[in-house]
């Protein structure tokens, strides 16, 4: 596993680092990995892709996958925990319901292009989405390494390109701003991610 810097993501986490909404504060981040791993993270990555696959009752062909994104420093997450297969449409939808006010808040920033349409641009110069499959997060609350407390809402997007072993993910989170100081932590979306993957072979 290795963290890929992509300056077309640069103004959409610069602005999504912590968007001030009067009682809310919007997080948001965009990574890149390079998929590639070996020895005991490979064979406990493939065994994990294998029960997720069953449970979406398809077989496994490739020697990577998202999977590798969710596994801890001590142990890996259940299938039914994980993931939803999505298609852009899904995406788009759920983003334009919780980004309303952020992409508002873009406008009268950057003026131009949408907001989502800047995050499909990065995204598509990244990974391709026409090759990608795109995958969502949806653990039980207490299972959510990216739950903050505090956080009002939180969702987490995977585009994974088989071809390029290439996968974006995109984690953006919505935070109370009327509870105490010590609640709110300043990195919600980076160093979660961080220790997810601190055991990953980078």
């Amino acid at each position: 596993m290795k963290f890929l810097e992509y300056t077309p993501f640069d103004r959409i986490n610069d602005f999504l680092r912590e968007l001030n909404l009067g009682e809310r504060t919007i997080k948001g981040s965009l990574e890149a990995y390079s998929c590639k791993h070996t020895g005991t993270d490979k064979r406990l990555s493939l065994s994990l892709e294998n029960e997720i696959l069953d449970s979406l009752g398809k077989s496994s062909d490739t020697d990577s996958s998202p999977v590798e994104f969710l596994l801890s420093r001590s142990s890996a997450v259940k299938a039914h925990q994980f993931f939803t297969e999505e298609i852009w449409d899904t995406f788009k939808q759920i983003f334009e319901t919780y980004m309303l006010e952020a992409s508002k808040e873009w406008i009268e920033t950057y003026g131009g292009s949408s907001l989502l349409e800047t995050v499909y641009k990065a995204l598509d110069e990244v990974v391709n989405l026409s090759e990608c499959e795109i995958y969502s997060y949806n653990p039980d609350s207490d299972a959510d390494p990216f739950l903050e407390k505090g956080a009002i809402w939180s969702v987490s997007f995977f585009f994974y390109n088989r071809k390029l072993k290439r996968v974006v993910s995109f984690s953006f989170c919505c935070l109370s701003n009327l509870v105490g100081d010590g609640f709110l932590a300043d990195n919600l979306c980076s160093e979660e991610d961080g220790e997810i993957f601190d055991n990953m072979d980078m």
